[in-house]
């Protein structure tokens, strides 16, 4: 997937440095190994938030073998680049970083090491806002997310008419 980086500066919507944000970054990172950036953006990024983090500057390919895996990713990343808030690096990181996250089998918040559902939800907020204000039901982010990309793709996602009245709504709006 080619990202057009052409017009993605800092602007003055961009907080000053976010420990949830560099939590976020070294909390996949740790379990992934891998953003799916490429080597410059992976390395401006490590300066940036992560000095000191364990590694190298290498920007090791999208986690694992299988090539649906790595499409799946690029959707990610094209749904949040597509509602993002701002044009800014950090928060065209946080798309790769939330994508990459996807591909885990926690809780999305869980495998991006945060502190709960919480600090996802205000990252959403700042970043994607769009997004996240399409998540007018409170459903669980990864799922919410998977939702979007089947209702782009128009397939229906629910195995009910409404997911008010489907048997797995307690697996997608439930406590985590």
């Amino acid at each position: 997937m080619t990202v057009d980086r052409s017009r993605d500066t800092l602007t003055p919507r961009v907080r000053p440095a976010d420990p949830i944000v560099a939590r976020a970054f070294a909390g996949v990172l740790s379990r992934f190994h891998t953003l799916g950036l490429d080597s410059r953006e992976f390395s401006v990024l490590r300066r940036r938030h992560l000095a000191g983090h364990a590694g190298d500057d290498a920007a090791p390919e999208v986690p694992g073998c299988d090539p649906l895996r790595a499409e799946e990713h690029g959707e990610l990343v094209e749904l949040l680049l597509a509602h993002r808030a701002d044009r800014s690096r950090e928060t065209l990181w946080l798309a790769f970083t939330i994508a990459t996250a996807c591909l885990g089998d926690n809780h999305l918040w869980q495998d991006m090491g945060l502190n709960g559902r919480e600090e996802l939800s205000g990252l959403l907020r700042w970043h994607f806002t769009a997004l996240y204000a399409r998540n007018v039901h409170n459903m669980k982010w990864k799922k919410f997310f998977y939702k979007e990309l089947c209702r782009q793709a128009q397939v229906a996602l629910c195995k009910a008419p409404s997911c008010r009245v489907c048997t797995d709504y307690a697996a997608c709006f439930g406590p985590e």
